[in-house]
């Protein structure tokens, strides 16, 4: 597996057939794209964050070349962390390693190349098997904020996790 740069006259046809259902919509994007996931709402909002935050979106590829995993990443020049969004996998090779594999070429990336302190990102609590996920890639729970989001009748807690660059002064 390797990273690349999102192409979306290529990657796009795929990764949207990677949300089925409107609540995986939600626990994958806070709803900051339209459900279903169209091409140029998308490509607008994503313009929109690396205009803003930076953000550049990012692929995971087999050895075939077809994405099996998506994320966008930013990195914050104040805390020298880099940020993880929007990460989802391809729910036909979920549970074989693949987000584990992505997240540690992501994380490696980010302390490699960026030389970042840290990574950190963002999970609804309810999502359990992302959660996991992000454990076994190596990282820790730093505070859950409860009730930050509200989906049909439910409240969902957003847990901040974080990996630090070994050796780093940053954090606690």
């Amino acid at each position: 597996m390797r990273l690349r740069p999102y192409i979306p006259e290529k990657d796009f046809e795929v990764i949207r057939d990677w949300i089925m259902d409107p609540r995986t919509h939600a626990l994958w994007c806070a709803n900051r794209f339209d459900y279903p996931l169209d091409e140029k709402n998308l490509n607008e909002v994503l313009r929109e964050i690396r205009s803003r935050n930076g953000d550049n979106p990012f692929v995971a590829v087999g050895e075939d070349g077809e994405a099996v995993g998506f994320f966008c990443c930013s990195i914050n020049p104040e805390t020298n962390e880099e940020l993880l969004k929007f990460v989802i996998v391809d729910p036909a090779v979920r549970g074989h390693g693949i987000g584990k594999a992505m997240l540690r070429l992501a994380v490696d990336d980010a302390f490699g190349s960026h030389k970042a302190d840290a990574v950190c990102l963002h999970v609804f609590a309810e999502n359990t098997p992302a959660v996991r996920c992000y454990e076994s890639a190596g990282f820790t729970e730093e505070k859950t904020d409860r009730n930050a989001f509200s989906y049909q009748d439910e409240s969902w807690g957003r847990t901040h996790m974080i990996i630090r660059r070994p050796g780093s002064k940053c954090g606690g």
